[in-house]
């Protein structure tokens, strides 16, 4: 269970009239203080509305499931509780109308095609200035993707065919089995994970059985495996 520690519900005023009933539509989720408060500050006055904030992956999907509404989230690649992409592809399986931009300092050309690939709508360097950052949003929330100017010329337009497909595949499963193939990755048995999600080991055997079907593999060894190498983002700045 979260404390309330764990989720930061700071949330940063625009100009909305004194007293109004603002919904929340923006979620900062990243595990640095400074660099939300300034990213929230901009946002606001972008955004003219509440920008809520969380400090760590598990409080972003508390969020997530308390307030509907939410339409952007701003994805650290590296906080607690994610771990590269994958809480990317996790937000994008179990809500699928939330548009994601990462924000990360790793530049990394395969990581940022990787990312697009698997659904992120922008990828924003944290040292980008603050104006390519309202530009990102502005584009984002106008239907298209966005990328700095200096990796625009890098990132190849077409994505990359293999990362598309396990994408779609990844897009097959059910919530529980995406929960159930991310602790397959993190090399749990079927017993822990039965304890883990608080269900039956028989459940858990179906579920597994889906997502080798799924997803093409004759084993979960290889299934987290494939899971795990898709979804790093290594050499990233702490």
């Amino acid at each position: 269970m979260l404390s309330q520690t764990d989720i930061i519900v700071t949330m940063n005023q625009g100009s909305s009239p004194t007293g109004s009933q603002t919904q929340a539509k923006v979620v900062i989720a990243d595990d640095h203080p400074l660099f939300r408060a300034a990213l929230g500050h901009t946002l606001a006055a972008t955004l003219n509305g509440e920008v809520l904030e969380a400090d760590s992956f598990a409080a972003l999907q508390a969020l997530l499931q308390l307030h509907p509404q939410i339409e952007l989230v701003f994805l650290d690649l590296n906080m607690p509780g994610n771990q590269g992409l994958t809480g990317l592809t996790a937000i994008r399986n179990q809500f699928p109308d939330v548009l994601v931009v990462i924000v990360s300092a790793n530049e990394q050309l395969d990581v940022v095609e990787r990312a697009m690939s698997f659904g992120a709508s922008a990828y924003v360097p944290k040292s980008a200035p603050m104006p390519d950052i309202v530009n990102a949003v502005e584009t984002v929330l106008g239907g298209d993707n966005w990328l700095p100017a200096h990796l625009q010329s890098s990132v190849p337009m077409a994505k990359n065919a293999l990362h598309q497909d396990f994408a779609k595949k990844l897009g097959q499963l059910t919530p529980q089995q995406f929960k159930v193939l991310r602790c397959i990755a993190d090399g749990l048995l079927n017993k822990q994970i039965a304890f883990e999600l608080d269900v039956q080991e028989t459940t858990i055997k179906q579920h597994v059985s889906a997502i080798l079907r799924k997803l093409g593999v004759i084993n979960r060894t290889q299934a987290g495996v494939l899971f795990h190498d898709m979804l790093r983002a290594d050499d990233e700045t702490p």
